[in-house]
């Protein structure tokens, strides 16, 4: 089969940002997204990409850009939907946040959204579908030629642990601490077209493992592909889907920062004529289980021989390296959230901190909730990093 790829002009940016509704008295979630969408007909009724969107359950809204040229513009975009929804959400009694998961509620306790597309997927997957109670951010960036995608994405999956161990949000499900840093990113991993992308030589092997898919009733669609970073044709990008529900907006720019940074690093290499690297799938897998279990404390894999590096320290020299890409595309203030976050703790350091000073899963929803309506991370002792030997595993983890 033949795909079609709508080239981008240039390193263009979208994101997708899905945001849980709690009952601002009990902190559970509401299966309100229905009665909020209709609310805003101007935010949510457009035939194509709509600014709001239904996600699987009516717990959960999607905030959806359009297509921005920088950072600045991607936050400026998110914050006036926000400020929209947040004001319909408020005269409810429903706020806004967003995590991987929900520390409290039950995927049991959820109700669908109308929606023929997720009632195939029900029907299709059963159990594997009805407890995707997570909440994740991607973020599109546009790619200027057909034939760079697929070695953007083979690139790309060597960063898979950075990707989340810095989104990592959700380390408690239906009540329990998991032990991980990330549960949803085994919760959404268990579908069967989702997880790690396969590596491929070029855009003709996409084209022929996709019609394998379809001839093979796998999918109905190239749609139902979930890697945690895939081509979007349509849109003439790569989208990475590896981050976890992200809790502020800040935060969020640093993730379209890294995003876009990395692309347009890739991008030049390119043109220049170099190969890009692309890492075996074992080790794209095994480091991927690494950032899910220890967060950012994980020792990742860097070669084929198994040598292991502490994913801190990868951290910063990736935004040593970075630092002049993103000074040209302005945004090298949001990467530097990454070097924040590395200090302060990632939201999974953050809402384990509260339990370990004597607060309960109650006082983990309000926390992120205070933190989506201040747009920016809580910092300071009661907020800051868990010491690793009592954040589910040691400092030296992996190794």
């Amino acid at each position: 089969m033949t795909i079609e790829f709508n080239p981008s002009k240039r390193a263009t940016l979208g994101v997708e940002w899905e945001l849980q509704l709690v009952d601002r008295d009990s902190g559970h979630l509401r299966q309100d997204a229905q009665k909020l969408l209709e609310e805003l007909p101007e935010l949510s009724g457009a035939e194509s990409n709509p600014p709001l969107r239904h996600e699987l359950m009516q717990s959960t809204i999607e905030v959806v850009t359009g297509i921005c040229e920088t950072v600045d513009e991607v936050k400026e975009d998110l914050s006036a939907t926000v400020a929209r929804l947040t004001q319909a959400a408020d005269g409810r009694g429903i706020e806004l946040a967003c995590a991987g998961t929900h520390p409290i509620d039950d995927w049991r306790d959820q109700e669908f959204a109308p929606s023929q597309r997720y009632s195939e997927l029900i029907e299709q997957m059963q159990w594997l579908a009805r407890r995707i109670l997570t909440f994740g951010v991607h973020v599109h960036v546009g790619v200027t030629d057909r034939d760079k995608v697929i070695p953007i994405v083979n690139a790309l999956s060597r960063y898979l642990p950075h990707f989340l161990a810095l989104t990592a949000s959700s380390p408690f499900w239906s009540g329990h601490d998991t032990g991980l840093a990330s549960s949803r990113s085994i919760v959404f991993g268990a579908l069967p077209t989702a997880g790690p992308p396969p590596r491929l030589a070029h855009w003709g092997a996409f084209e022929e493992y996709m019609d394998t898919l379809l001839r093979a009733g796998t999918i109905t669609s190239i749609k139902e592909v979930w890697w945690d970073i895939r081509p979007h044709p349509e849109f003439g990008t790569v989208e990475i889907r590896m981050f976890d529900g992200i809790p502020t907006v800040r935060e969020v720019g640093m993730a379209a920062a890294l995003s876009q940074s990395l692309v347009q690093l890739f991008e030049q290499q390119l043109d220049r004529g170099y190969r890009l690297p692309s890492p075996s799938s074992w080790v794209v897998t095994d480091n991927k289980w690494r950032a899910t279990r220890y967060g950012l404390d994980a020792r990742i894999i860097i070669d084929e021989r198994g040598s292991t590096v502490p994913l801190r320290d990868d951290l910063y020299e990736l935004l040593h390296e970075l630092r002049p890409i993103a000074e040209r595309l302005g945004c090298a203030e949001d990467l530097d959230v990454v070097a924040e976050i590395l200090h302060y703790g990632a939201s999974y350091e953050r809402q384990r901190a509260i339990i370990r000073q004597g607060g309960v899963l109650k006082d983990v929803v309000d926390a992120l909730v205070k933190e989506f309506r201040a747009g920016a991370p809580a910092v300071g002792s009661s907020h800051g990093r868990t010491d690793p030997s009592r954040n589910g595993g040691p400092s030296h983890a992996g190794a």
